[in-house]
């Protein structure tokens, strides 16, 4: 497959002059992903191949940020319809890996380059729409947690149908096995990475990730509708 897009950044500030690239991700040339594995490198410690090859085999995008010709970051997500367990018909985002360099992260470039790899489809017009992505740390699951309908939330067990369309997002990701009741994704026996970065992180947002084992290679699949959750949920 060819690129689908090529888009200069429409961004301001910190972030002008990169340029921002949108390809199919099973098009990237050897150059493309070599550049793409070694920002992973650079952005985790013990970072897995193979977890980024299976990302990329399974989210059909991948937005590109260079700056004076060098890779500087990159994110892989998808937008798709989806029949999910009693809501046929369904627009998802499913987000997946996104590594920046690290004197251009905090700056916005991850949001900038996970928008170009969700908007790459036109989707048809639907009332609501389901975003998800796997976290293994609370500073990842900031941004979704911020919306009302996200699960899982601590004190809530997810009803029988939330954990149905949790089960069937996670046969999305192509995970090796998935906990219902805690929204768990179980890894395949060793870590995908950690991350390169420092956090500020209150103990009570752990809380929600007792059950992830990173050594595990586990992660926590977190699900939110937006604007709002359909009839029942």
């Amino acid at each position: 497959m060819t690129a689908v897009q090529y888009s200069p950044a429409a961004v301001a500030g910190d972030l002008a002059g990169l340029e921002l690239t949108l390809k199919e991700a099973d098009s990237l040339s050897e150059a493309e992903r070599e550049a793409v594995l070694g920002l992973f490198q650079s952005s985790y410690r013990q970072a897995n191949p193979a977890f980024l090859e299976r990302s990329m085999e399974r989210l059909r995008f991948a937005a590109l940020a260079h700056q004076g010709g060098s890779p500087v970051g990159f994110a892989l997500a998808e937008t798709r319809v989806m029949d999910l367990p009693r809501l046929p018909a369904q627009v998802v985002s499913l987000a997946g890996i996104c590594c920046v360099r690290k004197e251009l992260r905090r700056l916005g470039l991850f949001g900038e380059l996970e928008r170009l790899a969700f908007t790459a489809e036109e989707m048809p017009d639907a009332p609501r729409r389901l975003f998800c992505g796997r976290m293994a740390h609370p500073a990842a699951l900031r941004t979704i947690a911020r919306i009302p309908t996200v699960l899982p939330r601590v004190g809530h067990r997810p009803t029988p149908w939330q954990q149905e369309v949790g089960q069937a997002i996670a046969e999305a990701y192509g995970v090796h096995g998935f906990d219902p009741e805690t929204f768990v994704c179980i890894g395949a026996g060793e870590p995908i990475g950690y991350p390169d970065i420092e956090f500020e992180v209150e103990p009570h947002e752990w809380e929600i990730f007792e059950a992830v084992d990173r050594d595990r290679g586990d992660a926590l699949l977190a699900i939110a509708w937006a604007p709002d959750a359909p009839p029942g949920w």
